[in-house]
């Protein structure tokens, strides 16, 4: 699993019909401190992710692994959204809550 920001959304009218119904990211992996790394990948959303969430995604083979993806040409899937995570008892990030 890797973390990562999501940056931006792709559309594609034209695609495999096994991906119609997938929504699509562009998102940047970020370093355990929270940095970006400069590598984007696409990325299917299996968790319901938005514009500007941290999340943790699966690459790969593991990245077919999801209701939402299993028996499709997925390299990439989000799987999770983040809420906080810590290194060494500090927090790298924590979610703010809206609302």
């Amino acid at each position: 699993m890797l973390l990562g920001k999501v940056m931006g959304t792709l559309v594609s009218t034209q695609k495999d019909e096994k991906l119609r119904g997938l929504t699509f990211y562009v998102v940047e992996r970020l370093d355990m401190q929270g940095r970006p790394t400069g590598v984007f990948v696409i990325a299917a959303d299996a968790v319901g992710a938005g514009v500007g969430e941290l999340v943790v995604y699966a690459s790969g083979s593991s990245a077919r692994y999801t209701a939402a993806t299993e028996g499709k040409p997925a390299d990439a899937t989000i799987i999770g959204i983040v809420d906080s995570w810590d290194v060494e008892g500090e927090y790298t990030y924590q979610k703010s809550k809206q609302g």
